[in-house]
């Protein structure tokens, strides 16, 4: 990264880092579309198995993740301020707390995992590709959380497209192993959705080696000689960058835990709406990644420009970002809404479950427009470290406005499972309306102190 001096520089290299981000964002969420079309294609149970494992897991998962993503606004801080010499010691503590995250993520799904699938009263074929699905999938968590740890590295320089280049190895990967051990083709077995959690295991277990390989062969970062020698854990150092990373992960952990739960409470009505449900929820995951990828592009920026003491660079950086997730995700969610009926498609064969998804995703599409409003703000807060606010912002917005609203109109306004989904929209665009004053607040302190 290099400074910038007018509009059309920065839209250039926030293009240069956002396209990558996209790209790689991109290949991992289609690895969750596909999960889902290939389980629909084996039975509908497999569909839902796959969706209550999802829905259980993934919230814990990529909030644990999102600690570890505090690395990035640290490390392009220093890399924008040329302190790079306290990047190293970074990185190498990171690699222990993050391997202690992954450890007590997988104890804890080994010892309270049964007791809430039968909490959960699935029907018996869900409930067995549900628990199959997780316990593969556990055995590919290690790898992934060291692998965050160097992507994050990486991406805190601005080397995006080597991120992306990895990922766009590793997604086909996943999603041919996922296609062999789903359908037993070549002599395998036939897992069903429990081959989506083995093939997922196998392909983090490749990025980490590859991911490893980059960065102690490629010049732009092998004079940091991450792996020469591995210092004692520094508690101290631990304290600094967990009270960044933990507060971006319990943001992410409302976000996320939010979609989980309301996917676990669709199960009261019936298999069908299930499925429907998290086909849908997997349609906005899709399009979610333009203002996510935004969002992650503007940390990265932002933080540069602030560790460079160019605050007013980092606000032209984040009105750009806001301006493009809102054109870009316009036409693209515009676009798939008048060809719902074959987005449907894709997902199920099911008559029923095709009815539902249809309506699912009016409300998926309207999801959408308050995610590009939302995510760029995040984005850009973290990118100046003020993540505190923005967890606090998440609980009020998710868990005090979101999910009691969708309650209330499911059950009290007669809209059943279609409430949680316009309650949440509700959230997430009270949460914008909070993140745009708190944004204003931080730049007029950053202004008197300047």
């Amino acid at each position: 990264m290099k400074r910038t001096y007018s509009k059309w520089q920065k839209l250039r290299q926030l293009s240069i880092v956002l396209l990558p981000i996209c790209v790689t964002q991109l290949a991992i969420v289609s690895t969750g579309f596909f999960n889902t079309v290939m389980a629909g294609q084996v039975s509908e149970q497999d569909l839902a198995g796959v969706a209550a494992g999802v829905n259980l897991f993934y919230p814990v998962f990529v909030a644990l993740l999102g600690i570890v993503s505090g690395l990035t606004p640290t490390i392009s801080q220093l890399y924008g301020a040329d302190k790079v010499k306290k990047i190293p010691n970074i990185v190498r503590q990171a690699f222990y707390w993050s391997l202690l995250l992954s450890l007590l993520l997988i104890g804890a799904g080994y010892l309270f995992v049964p007791s809430i699938i039968e909490l959960m009263e699935l029907e018996p074929k869900v409930a067995q590709v549900m628990e199959g699905y997780l316990v593969a999938v556990s055995f590919g968590i290690v790898p992934v959380f060291l692998t965050a740890v160097l992507r994050n590295f990486i991406d805190a320089h601005g080397m995006t497209r080597l991120t992306m280049l990895i990922t766009l190895v590793t997604v086909p990967l996943n999603i041919g192993l996922n296609y062999l051990l789903m359908y037993g083709v070549w002599g395998l077995p036939a897992l069903g959705g429990v081959g989506a959690g083995v093939g997922s295991a196998i392909t983090w277990t490749v990025g980490l080696l590859l991911t490893v390989t980059a960065v102690c062969r490629i010049g732009s970062f092998d004079h940091y000689h991450l792996f020469r020698h591995f210092p004692a854990p520094d508690f101290r150092e631990w304290k600094m960058q967990l009270s960044l990373g933990i507060p971006i992960g319990a943001t992410i952990f409302c976000e996320s835990s939010i979609f989980g739960l309301v996917g676990l409470l669709m199960s009261a009505y019936g298999t069908s709406v299930m499925a429907a449900h998290q086909a849908a929820f997997n349609y906005s995951s899709v399009v979610y990644v333009i203002p996510m990828s935004i969002s992650m592009a503007l940390a990265i920026l932002v933080g540069f420009e602030l560790g460079a003491k160019r605050p007013q660079d980092a606000w032209q950086y984040s009105n750009l970002g806001r301006l493009v997730s809102l054109l870009a995700v316009g036409v693209i969610v515009a676009v798939l809404y008048t060809e719902r009926e074959m987005v449907a498609s894709l997902y199920t064969r099911d008559a029923d479950v095709h009815e539902l998804l249809l309506v699912f995703i009016v409300y998926a599409t309207a999801m959408q427009y308050a995610d590009c409003i939302n995510a760029p703000l995040q984005g850009t807060l973290r990118g100046c470290k003020d993540v505190r606010a923005t967890f606090l912002m998440a609980v009020v917005s998710f868990w005090v406005v979101g999910l009691p609203g969708g309650w209330l109109l499911a059950h009290q306004g007669g809209m059943g499972p279609y409430g949680y989904w316009l309650g949440l929209i509700a959230g997430v665009l009270f949460g914008a309306v909070l993140l745009m004053v708190r944004l204003s607040m931080l730049k007029k302190k950053l202004a008197k102190a300047a």
